[in-house]
């Protein structure tokens, strides 16, 4: 009886055993059936690398990455009107700034940031020695050219009359070019009656007062700037365009601009000036486009897309799905032959039409460039490399 009983228990732990190696077994198949197969390839191999004349090439058939497929890099014709964006900066033309021109003392200010001033308005009153004794010259120097001229037609045998006018006349003038430099106009030095050290400073410009340093009872010194004022009637807008979109553009022509506070309003203006130099980072040029804003609606700052009149051009596309972004740049993978595949380096733009890119660099047109499993080529360019992508 003993020995029926063991046997029995022998029997099912041997079944369990293979009950568990089976489940096992049966496991690691579904798992090994749902990893990605290269169909001429096991798990273990890697894309072999080749060089050719210094260049490196990934031995690759189309066939080897299921739904692999490859598109032409395309050449279509660009419209005749190039768009870009910029922002609203002052036309530096219309700003004008107040320094103070000599050592003193702020008594009295009149306006405040933001506040709109007429040419000629009193913007603030400087305390200054330096007007003072400037003004004391010129009124002792206009006193004596006054005498000397009284004498002028009664010389004596040395002609020294004549010497002490002619002295008078020249320190009266050096005395009005010192009240000049001093920042007085010429109707100012008309009115000197006596020496006073308190001078006003008015608005060379009518504009808006865009930037206020000055501060009442603040010690100044020849160079502080304590205004700067501006007016909007006519702005810039500085905005990039591509270095492969250079040749189409010129100064003078027509443009548009519109912004998002005022999306149903254009602007229009022209392109005034085009920078000298591209940006060696973004391969980019800077245009200055004059924009009239007699509403002074356009306000620095402000974000604005323009449209500029252009001549027809040429630009390369391919699918957005060609394009790989890896470390810092965008890579597209060349079909070079049956079985070569080459990694470029691109540089792209935006581009209007939908699930496309516009290529700058890295392509010509008639190039076949991988589209679907774009990204899995890129991971076995890495695995070929013997590192994880």
């Amino acid at each position: 009886m003993k020995r029926i009983i063991l046997t029995a228990v022998l029997v099912l732990a041997v079944s369990g055993v293979a009950l568990v190696l089976a489940g096992r077994r049966n496991a690691s198949v579904g798992a090994a059936a749902t990893i990605p197969q290269i169909t001429s390839q096991t798990q273990t191999e890697v894309p072999q690398l080749v060089q050719d004349n210094g260049q490196e090439y990934l031995v690759l058939k189309l066939d080897d990455v299921p739904g692999l497929t490859v598109s032409p890099v395309r050449e279509v014709a660009l419209p005749g009107v190039l768009e870009t964006t910029g922002q609203v900066t002052f036309d530096d033309r219309l700003v004008s700034t107040i320094i103070s021109r000599v050592n003193g003392r702020l008594e009295d200010i009149r306006v405040s940031q933001w506040d709109t001033v007429r040419k000629g308005e009193n913007i603030l009153s400087l305390y200054s020695p330096d007007f003072m004794t400037a003004e004391a010259e010129y009124l002792e120097a206009k006193s004596g050219a006054a005498q000397a001229a009284s004498t002028n037609g009664t010389d004596d045998n040395y002609g020294l009359s004549k010497e002490v006018s002619n002295m008078s006349a020249d320190l009266q003038a050096a005395a009005v070019r010192k009240l000049l430099l001093l920042g007085l106009s010429k109707e100012d030095i008309a009115n000197i009656k006596e020496a006073t050290p308190s001078r006003w400073m008015r608005a060379p410009i009518s504009g808006i007062v865009v930037n206020k340093l000055a501060l009442r009872g603040a010690q100044v010194s020849p160079g502080d700037q304590l205004f700067a004022l501006a007016t909007l009637q006519r702005v810039w807008i500085m905005a990039d365009i591509y270095e492969v979109d250079y040749a189409r553009i010129r100064i003078g022509q027509n443009l548009e601009a519109v912004t998002v506070s005022y999306p149903d309003e254009v602007f229009k203006g022209v392109v005034d000036r085009i920078s000298p130099a591209v940006d060696p980072n973004a391969h980019v040029l800077s245009l200055r486009c004059e924009i009239q804003n007699p509403d002074e609606k356009l306000k620095p700052q402000m974000l604005a897309r323009v449209r500029i009149v252009t001549k027809p051009g040429a630009a390369l596309v391919v699918p957005q799905k060609a394009l790989v972004f890896d470390g810092d740049s965008y890579n597209a993978f060349v079909k070079i032959g049956p079985d070569r595949i080459e990694r470029r380096k691109v540089e792209v733009a935006s581009w209007n039409e939908h699930g496309y890119a516009r290529i700058l660099s890295g392509l010509k047109a008639g190039e076949e460039v991988v589209v679907n499993q774009a990204i899995q080529v890129n991971a076995l360019w890495h695995a070929a490399h013997g590192q994880s992508s």
